[in-house]
């Protein structure tokens, strides 16, 4: 029996994690998530999955994030009829975090086919709807930490907590007589790992001794300086009183789930104890208010040294849950805090908080978490003079800030330890969910010193391994690739188009005179011309 494993996403890119193995006894994917970042990835999520959702009999999750999770309710609307498996936590999640990424999906192409009909193109349709999603909570089966399930005939499973995110998890699976003299083939997908000492969970468990690793990157060329609770919390201190002084709002874009609760829970800290300001901290995301009471529920599985309950129900804390309430916001002046998803700037209510506060020089936009390529948090993560938001232009007068002891990934160091932990790894370790400098950099950061360069493997999307052989052997069959290999790590036209437009609309406005601006503007139609 042979076992093959194919990239479906999440292969120098950080969006999109899924996996598909394959032996002749079934097929499993671990995690299906949505495609996020630039248009050209985004793209991915409306189009066919590299397989057929019918002929898949189970789906490992690792745990409910988007970019993991996003693509589930589309696998089970176009014939998936297996179980998804779970921890009990990323089910709570997911019940709240699958209908509202649906709902986004049906108000954005809503939107979208309002000004498609304006300009005469035809309408579109969302990946998928909010009640596609609920229907998906029915496919779910709960499973619990360091317990062996089976998956389908001859492969079984058992989850470890990976310290990411309430349910994280990192798989072991065993494919029988597929080791060495016919012991199983042993696997483990590490999910995403969590740094040391992360804020409510614990630190990453895994058992050792695998012929083959999948190993998230997403932090793999970075290494974070160490902190301790006391320093995260002075470090937001420090950000939060500039803010305050500038009297203006203090703008956090912050995935809903997770990094958001820990914000609120060192925010309301600090105002305790009179260390910053106080003020009303606006919740502006319905679907982090419904995270926050997972998370209050599952208060007794995080860390006993914080009382999550009571600082996640401080009076300093305002949920908008509505449209109207969260317009309201924008008729204050003066020192407040807004925290809204998505974490990346590209959905959600952040935008029209970023629209309101962008251009005024007495706002302020802290980024606590990973910015992906071709996102709007990561061109101002880079310095960007000037931003287009839902088709508008916006000048970025604000401070942009960033904190990285919030992060829910382990870093370069963290990576590493991770890793020789796991050893000894007999077959290969593939370098996933990461850029392609994040994969290069833990690359050559393990190799040799943990293990032998030859067993580093860098996967593009839509690469076939077989790992039942002595190495992992590439298969390069007559299957058509989705994207070129260049096109997933590259910024893409649509990124090109909009700082085009920006450097034009800067260009005229910069021209000396009316004349001048007309001689540019003409020199711009004659090279449209020419290019026809």
């Amino acid at each position: 029996m042979s076992v093959t494993i194919r990239f479906c996403g999440a292969a120098r890119t950080v969006t999109g994690s899924c996996y598909l193995f394959e032996t002749k006894a079934g097929r499993l994917l671990v995690d299906c998530g949505l495609f996020q970042g630039q248009k050209t990835l985004k793209e991915l999520n409306y189009g066919a999955f590299p397989f057929r959702p019918a002929d898949i009999d189970a789906v490992l999750l690792t745990h409910a994030h988007i970019d993991h999770s996003g693509l589930l309710p589309k696998l089970v609307r176009e014939g998936f009829e297996g179980p998804i498996l779970a921890t009990r936590g990323t089910i709570d999640l997911c019940s709240y975090m699958l209908p509202d990424a649906g709902s986004i999906q049906e108000s954005e192409v809503a939107m979208l086919n309002r000004r498609n009909i304006a300009r005469g193109r035809p309408e579109v349709s969302p990946i998928y709807t909010q009640a596609d999603a609920v229907a998906t909570m029915q496919a779910f089966r709960p499973v619990d930490y360091e317990s062996w399930i089976e998956v389908i005939p001859g492969v079984r499973a058992r989850y470890w907590n990976a310290g990411h995110l309430l349910g994280s998890a990192s798989i072991e699976i065993e494919f029988s007589g597929e080791g060495t003299s016919d012991a199983p083939l042993r696997l483990l997908a590490s999910g995403d790992i969590g740094p040391d000492s992360k804020l409510l969970q614990p630190d990453p468990e895994a058992p050792a001794g695998f012929d083959y690793v999948l190993s998230e990157s997403t932090y793999g060329d970075r290494t974070r300086t160490p902190t301790t609770p006391q320093e995260r919390r002075a470090h937001l201190a420090s950000e939060v009183r500039d803010a305050a002084a500038a009297r203006g709002a203090l703008v956090i874009p912050a995935f809903a789930v997770e990094r958001t609760q820990e914000l609120i829970v060192d925010l309301v800290e600090l105002m305790e104890r009179g260390e910053v300001p106080s003020a009303p901290i606006f919740l502006d995301s319905p679907l982090a208010i419904r995270a926050t009471e997972v998370f209050r529920k599952h208060a007794a599985s995080l860390d006993p040294s914080v009382d999550v309950d009571r600082l996640l129900s401080s009076p300093h804390l305002r949920f908008t849950e509505t449209v109207d309430e969260s317009k309201s916001i924008a008729k204050l002046s003066g020192f407040h805090i807004i925290i809204a998803a998505s974490g990346m700037c590209d959905a959600g209510r952040i935008r029209h908080h970023l629209k309101r506060w962008l251009c005024r020089n007495n706002g302020t936009v802290l980024l606590v978490g990973f910015q992906a390529h071709g996102t709007l948090g990561r061109f101002l993560e880079d310095g960007a003079k000037a931003v287009r938001i839902m088709g508008e232009e916006i000048k970025v007068a604000a401070r942009i800030r960033r904190i990285d002891d919030y992060s829910g990934h382990a870093d370069a160091v963290e990576l590493s330890r991770w890793i020789a932990a796991r050893r000894p790894i007999q077959r290969g370790i593939f370098l996933v969910h990461g850029e392609e400098t994040a994969i290069a950099g833990l690359s050559e950061r393990i190799a040799g010193r943990l293990i032998p360069a030859a067993k580093i493997f860098q996967p593009v999307l839509d690469d076939i391994f077989e790992l039942a052989a002595a190495a992992p052997k590439e298969i390069d069959p007559a299957h058509r690739r989705r994207l070129a290999p260049e096109a997933v790590v590259a910024l893409d036209w649509h990124n090109d188009m909009s700082k085009l437009m920006l450097d034009i609309s800067d260009r005229i406005a910069a021209a000396a005179d009316e004349r001048a601006r007309a001689v540019i503007i003409r020199r711009l139609r004659r090279a449209l011309e020419e290019a026809n």
